[in-house]
C-alpha cells in the first residue's frame, strides 16, 4: 500500500463548506480514505489518521473558520 500525500487531506478540506474540528476531520479522512489508510509528507511517512491531523496543525496548515478549522489552497505546497 502506497501512503496517501497529506496534501489530499488538504485538498479534501478544501471540498468542504464548512470548517472542521479535530473529531470531524478524523472522521472525514476515514471516510475518503479509510481506516487504514498511511499518509506521507515530504519530510514523513507512515502516518496515520491522528498523526497526519497533528502534522498538518503542527505545520500551521490549518486556518480559523467558523467554530473549527480548515485550510487555504495556498497553504498546500507543490511537492
Amino acid at each position: 500500500m502506497t501512503d496517501i500525500h497529506a496534501h489530499e487531506v488538504m485538498h479534501m478540506m478544501l471540498e468542504q463548506e464548512e470548517g472542521f474540528s479535530r473529531e470531524s476531520l478524523s472522521r472525514a479522512i476515514i471516510d475518503r480514505f479509510g481506516a487504514d489508510a498511511k499518509f506521507c509528507s515530504c519530510s514523513a511517512s507512515g502516518m496515520d489518521v491522528p498523526r497526519v491531523i497533528d502534522f498538518l496543525e503542527s505545520r500551521g496548515k490549518f486556518v480559523a473558520r467558523g467554530d473549527g478549522f480548515s485550510t487555504l489552497e495556498s497553504n498546500i505546497c507543490d511537492h
